[in-house]
């Protein structure tokens, strides 16, 4: 058994680096330069360039115009990698010759020109960029049109797994591999953070414990920064996470900065903070799976103001040639102005979550929403943050009540979303009870058979009295519908029973469907005759499950 699972580690690990190394392609470059990269794929172009005596080379300005095959121009702005390289990012969605010209600061790397040329995907799980749908302004698609069907995972420490591990990432590829097996597509993590200010378990194994780290985002570490001067290691190293997380097709929601994580920060506005900032747009905006979030609760802990991320919004929209989707995840900042970010983020943890959920859509009807903390940590073998709601059966319902209210849901397992992380949770050594994970890759199987972006949330009336429509559809549990005789219903475990109003079909018949959420499983009861009142009952009693009823 355990040379079974060493085999089976060695070839994940192998195939982990062959999924990995196709997603960045890294050039020297050189006079007449002529390459090629499929849509999407990173494209780096190293420049040499010395420094001299005592020059900082985190001051040099540098960067790149680029110019499509159809004319469209951008400026994107390069980083410094150490060892007197110089990087200019690219991607794109279109097909064709691209050409360049760097600008810089530093004579010898301005004015250098080149081209490549970008030729179609063959990457099956490389769909583009995650954008707003043209067609549904509340909803995401990927760039090359498929519909995206949000469901996120905090993984706030996911930096930090293998960090000390230059020949690969055991660890990253383990936990990825789970998560994305499950249906989630959407990893809200830090890009760097130092630890929990809360208790956590005193039994917790070492190598499962990523607090107290002995480095920071600049060089000296946490305690000592040295703020002229970044820590390339773990810049370098998120490379290699988000090159990890687009073989998988997998997003990074990336919280720039975290308040309450114990983190040095420098100063508001100051150098050190601008040249962190300007960092982390500069060498990730390429990665066509990047989500930018200013900061975790941003508000919550005195740290900044709406001015400062006011200003900082600005400067990504500035520097980001690519235009990548941003949030704040802060509703405080959110509902002020909502027309600053790309889709509203909510913290709620209330026990009215699913009415909450709808006014959200409500407010913000020309943008997609997300509940990105519902207050629900589903437990695991070691104590962590406890929430409101720790019961992996509850925090799967209460992800269900935000879909069904029309916003976009999120998961968090306490041994994988801080600075305790089991990265390996459904290995045979272990004797604990495993994160329900399973439960997550059937809800993403639902809207899989079922294109959320087609669907709305019915808004029930104050009354169960009613004539058939779309603003009852039943006497209770809560109802989508796509406006062409389709319907989804989640009826809570309490109910005994649901009778539904919805309108009658041209033929008199509907379609009934019974699906479970946590085990996956459809029951067909075929087809019936509809009324203006038809009493179903669920095959799974004191159960919460799903009413399909199709036309």
């Amino acid at each position: 058994m355990k040379l079974y699972h060493i085999a089976t580690s060695l070839l994940l690990l192998f195939i982990f680096s062959l999924e990995s190394a196709a997603q960045i392609k890294s050039t020297v470059y050189k006079k007449n330069i002529n390459t090629s990269v499929e849509q999407w794929q990173v494209n780096d172009i190293v420049f040499k360039g010395k420094t001299v005596g005592n020059e900082n080379p985190f001051d040099t300005e540098f960067g790149a115009i680029y110019t499509g095959p159809n004319g469209e121009s951008m400026t994107v702005p390069g980083f410094y990698d150490g060892n007197n390289n110089w990087t200019s990012r690219f991607s794109s969605k279109t097909i064709g010759i691209w050409s360049f010209e760097t600008y810089s600061s530093k004579p010898e790397l301005a004015g250098l020109k080149g081209s490549f040329q970008v030729i179609p995907n063959t990457r099956p799980k490389q769909k583009g960029a995650v954008i707003i749908d043209p067609n549904n302004p509340q909803a995401f698609v990927y760039e090359d049109g498929s519909p995206h069907f949000l469901l996120a995972f905090e993984l706030d420490w996911l930096f930090a797994l293998d960090y000390k591990e230059p020949d690969g990432m055991p660890r990253t590829g383990q936990i990825l591999d789970d998560v994305s097996a499950n249906g989630f597509n959407h990893m809200v993590m830090n890009a760097y953070a130092q630890d929990v200010g809360w208790k956590i378990a005193d039994n917790v194994p070492e190598e499962y414990y990523f607090g107290k780290l002995d480095y920071g985002p600049f060089e000296g570490g946490n305690e000592n920064p040295d703020f002229s001067r970044l820590n390339l290691s773990l810049f370098q190293h998120l490379d290699r996470v988000f090159e990890a997380m687009q073989a998988r097709g997998l997003d990074a929601h990336l919280m720039i900065y975290v308040w309450n994580k114990k983190v040095n920060w420098p100063d508001m506005y100051s150098k050190a903070d601008n040249l962190y900032f300007d960092y982390i747009i500069d060498r990730y905006q390429a990665f066509s799976n990047v989500i930018w979030d200013v900061s975790k609760e941003a508000l919550d802990y005195g740290r900044c103001d709406i001015p400062y991320l006011h200003e900082r919004i600005h400067r990504v929209r500035k520097r980001d040639a690519f235009k990548r989707l941003l949030t704040v995840h802060d509703y405080e900042y959110n509902s002020r102005h909502p027309d600053k970010v790309d889709f509203v983020s909510i913290q709620s943890w209330r026990s009215n979550l699913y009415s909450l959920m709808l006014q959200g859509r409500e407010f913000h009807a020309d943008r997609p929403v997300v509940n990105i903390e519902h207050g629900g940590y589903e437990e695991g073998p070691y104590v962590s943050f406890l929430g409101n709601y720790t019961n992996a059966e509850t925090c799967l319902e209460r992800t269900y009540e935000c879909i069904f209210a029309g916003v976009y849901g999120s998961y968090y397992w306490q041994d994988a979303s801080w600075n305790i992380v089991v990265w390996d949770a459904f290995d045979e050594k272990h004797d604990f009870d495993k994160p329900r994970y399973d439960y997550y890759k059937h809800l993403a199987g639902l809207f899989e058979k079922y294109n959320l972006n087609d669907f709305k949330p019915s808004i029930p009336k104050l009354t169960t009295n009613d004539k058939g429509g779309n603003d009852n559809m039943a006497t209770n549990g809560y109802g989508l519908y796509d406006g062409n005789g389709n319907y989804l219903m989640m009826i809570p475990k309490e109910s005994e029973r649901v009778n539904v109003i919805v309108p009658k079909p041209e033929n008199g018949k509907v379609n009934v469907t019974w699906f479970n959420p946590f085990s996956g499983e459809y029951l067909n009861q075929g087809q019936k005759d509809w009324s203006g009142w038809m009493e179903m009952v669920s095959p799974w009693q004191f159960k919460a499950s799903i009413l399909i009823i199709e036309k």
